[in-house]
């Protein structure tokens, strides 16, 4: 095993993409991906399949606050499945409730700190996808 596991966070429009180290429990945003109506671009998820080499693939559940499922959410478990079969590796879906509003604090204290700029925030898919894999990462090894 390598320890490495790729987290996304599912989007209609863009797919934030994370990469994470299970024996340091760290996690790092990458570049985020285009989504059109759902669907990401499958050669580009096979890119970072290939130079990440993964153990498992982490997506975020983008549950209502009450626990119940909306259509983002069967959009994210139609995601997982379709990465599961595309890619023959293990997809854990993991809740990512107050996931988005850690990632943009986070965001907004490297704005604050002068490490990120206004045009980064399209990258805040990205950092949520690292703020998932980080709770995966920390409640499962």
């Amino acid at each position: 095993m390598t320890g490495c596991v790729l987290g996304f966070d599912y989007g209609a429009r863009r797919i934030g993409v994370a990469s994470g180290n299970s024996i340091s429990h760290s996690a790092r945003p990458l570049a985020a991906l285009t989504a059109r109506a759902g669907q990401p671009d499958w050669s580009r998820i096979d890119a970072l399949l290939a130079e990440w080499k993964p153990d498992a693939l982490i997506v975020g559940l983008p549950l209502t606050l009450d626990g119940g499922e909306q259509a983002i959410t069967r959009g994210a478990r139609a995601f997982a499945g379709a990465l599961a079969e595309h890619s023959k590796l293990p997809v854990h879906l993991v809740d990512e409730r107050h996931t988005s509003q850690e990632a943009a604090r986070r965001f907004a204290a490297q704005r604050a700190a002068g490490s990120a700029r206004r045009r980064d925030a399209a990258n805040i898919d990205s950092l949520a996808a690292a703020v998932i894999l980080e709770g995966w990462l920390t409640q499962t090894h």
